[in-house]
């Protein structure tokens, strides 16, 4: 499990919005690693996980888009029937509130990427490593 940072870029909600952010990350050499996009009627949010999130931060900052930066973690899970309910279970039980989380590109071997967003990460770091909960990334 590590520790990365996510950024909120707000938007406006209309078509080709999306592909100009991701035009300009992919124009800097920005990688997305995970995608979330939670949209209103005349907004959207796109939370990125990125590669290179202070070149992405001064990108987009640059072209003028709000964006907020902030820790979230990522945990590398094995791709079966329970993993999720075992992670909720987990942070249950340790009073750990999961605000929300999103999936992100799979690695070979069917190993996928969560990246969970909890008000207090060192605490899940350690519900999770107590819990011995199998995490085969980093």
């Amino acid at each position: 499990m590590e520790t990365l940072k996510q950024l909120a870029v707000f938007v406006a909600n209309r078509p080709g919005t999306l592909a100009q952010v991701c035009q300009r990350l992919a124009e800097n050499g920005v990688n997305i690693l995970g995608l979330s996009v939670a949209d209103a009627v005349d907004h959207a949010v796109l939370r990125f996980v990125v590669d290179k999130p202070a070149v992405a931060l001064h990108v987009l900052g640059d072209a003028g888009l709000l964006v907020v930066d902030s820790d979230i973690i990522a945990l590398q899970l094995p791709n079966r029937p329970g993993q999720l309910s075992e992670l909720g279970r987990i942070f249950a039980e340790a009073g750990i509130n999961i605000e929300y989380a999103y999936g992100g590109m799979g690695a070979p071997d069917r190993i996928g990427t969560l990246f969970v967003k909890v008000a207090d990460i060192e605490k899940a770091r350690e519900a999770v490593a107590k819990s011995g909960l199998e995490t085969p990334g980093k």
